[in-house]
């Protein structure tokens, strides 16, 4: 049986979608393609109030920005980055060019390129998020892009220094201060003074995410993104503080941040919701969290663990902490998250700021299919062959010949044939026919 103790609409990835939004982005972008660098200032004025000589930071302005900050700060973006690059390079490192002989001489090969082009989009406009850039412009660096193109936009009319120091220290080949969908469609489509990129990676707004998916295809992209989720998954010996303290850290994303509790007991989740009333008052992002827990949060009562872990599949939610007995058992039950986090000494909140995995996820139900952000995102997987034992290469265009008949493909059959006809002797009346006058190639 399941009680909700409180309920609230599950968002849709179709409810990210909004006409006004959408049609909004497409003149935007329209506008853009016709008039470059031009209409990428006019709208960084109209949406930023921002419009500096030049939008890309050079090298001596960014060591002056850096050179302002205190060095605690570097000290920790650094520590971070370490983190972020370890677990990096070690998913690169489980990546491996593979090259097998299946037949004779029929060499087949797999490897791991790395797109050439990048661009990181670092969100900011209310506060920096520093770890955004570690995210998106360490994990290509490691990945091997070559060009990081990242953007930032400024701070109520000021570069955030934090940021910036941040990119930098990440690895970024090109900082530029520009947000929102202007940044993100000149590194898709170029302007006169943007080289376009091949990718665009990192999260952002409403506006920002439906800039991605308009260009997606154009350019790739890491994944669809929508408002940031949270759901704890927890039994009756779970601590009713931090639970609630859990759910409202992600909650302060945004207005529309779902946090959701799904437990098997009753008696917590009243205390859970009793310990987010007395808290939010006084968190100093209220103005986000408060209508995030209001019109999105919800708590949910079911009997046993397995039906609690049956249901938080069903959400696909981006982030799911585990507050049970057995934490690692969710490996087993679970399918469908962006990211585990197992424990309660573990929370979301190390995922998107300190210990390393990567915290671009999906939401919107997206992980039902796909990951989040990783070093494989980077790379194109391609492929090669290579035929040298001319036996091999005959026998293969005996069969591939048949095949591609079955399929009513004479022009692939005739490439099979042709090679049947060098290598094995085989005879074909279009060869004879096309050969007549002429010597047969030895």
């Amino acid at each position: 049986m399941v009680v909700y103790l409180k309920s609230a609409p599950t968002k849709l990835f179709t409810d990210s979608a909004q006409s006004d939004v959408a049609e909004r982005v497409k003149s935007i972008i329209a506008t853009i393609r016709e008039d470059g660098d031009d209409a990428v200032r006019r709208y960084s004025q109209q949406f930023d109030s921002w419009s500096p000589e030049a939008f890309r930071l050079d090298d001596a302005h960014i060591e002056a920005i850096m050179a302002s900050l205190d060095p605690q700060v570097i000290a920790d973006i650094e520590f971070v980055q370490k983190q972020v690059s370890a677990f990096a390079q070690a998913q690169r490192d489980s990546l491996v060019d593979i090259e097998v002989e299946t037949l004779p001489g029929v060499f087949l090969g797999q490897k791991h390129v790395p797109v050439q082009a990048v661009g990181a989009y670092i969100p900011g406009g209310k506060y920096p998020l520093t770890a955004s850039a570690h995210m998106t412009i360490i994990t290509a660096k490691i990945a091997g892009v070559p060009r990081v193109v990242a953007c930032t936009p400024p701070i109520r009319g000021e570069i955030p220094a934090a940021t910036v120091a941040a990119m930098k220290l990440a690895g970024a080949d090109e900082i530029y201060v520009l947000g929102g969908v202007q940044a993100v469609t000149a590194m898709a489509v170029g302007t006169e003074t943007m080289q376009p990129v091949n990718m665009i990676a990192g999260p952002g707004n409403a506006y920002v995410a439906e800039a991605k998916r308009q260009l997606f295809g154009e350019v790739g992209i890491d994944l669809f993104a929508g408002p940031t989720e949270i759901m704890i998954v927890a039994d009756g010996e779970a601590d009713p503080f931090l639970t609630a303290v859990d759910l409202l850290s992600q909650a302060e994303h945004g207005p529309e941040s779902p946090a959701v509790l799904i437990t098997t007991s009753q008696t917590l989740g009243e205390q859970v919701m009793a310990h987010i009333e007395q808290l939010l008052p006084s968190m100093s992002t209220r103005d986000y969290a408060e209508p995030a827990w209001r019109d999105w949060g919800q708590v949910i009562v079911v009997d046993d663990i397995d039906e609690a872990y049956a249901l938080a599949d069903s959400f696909a939610f981006e982030h799911v902490q585990i507050f049970t007995e057995e934490p690692r058992l969710a490996l087993a039950k679970m399918h469908d998250y962006g990211a585990l986090f197992l424990g309660e000494n573990t929370c979301v909140s190390y995922g998107d700021k300190v210990i390393g995995t990567n915290h671009v996820l999906p939401t919107l139900g997206a992980a039902r299919y796909t990951g989040g952000l990783w070093v494989g995102k980077y790379l194109r997987t391609v492929t090669y062959q290579q035929i040298t034992d001319p036996a091999s290469s005959g026998m293969l265009g005996e069969v591939c010949g048949r095949a591609a008949r079955v399929e009513l493909f004479e022009g692939h059959a005739r490439s099979g044939d042709a090679r049947a006809w060098i290598h094995n002797g085989r005879t074909f009346p279009w060869i004879e026919e096309n050969l007549a006058s002429r010597e047969r190639v030895q």
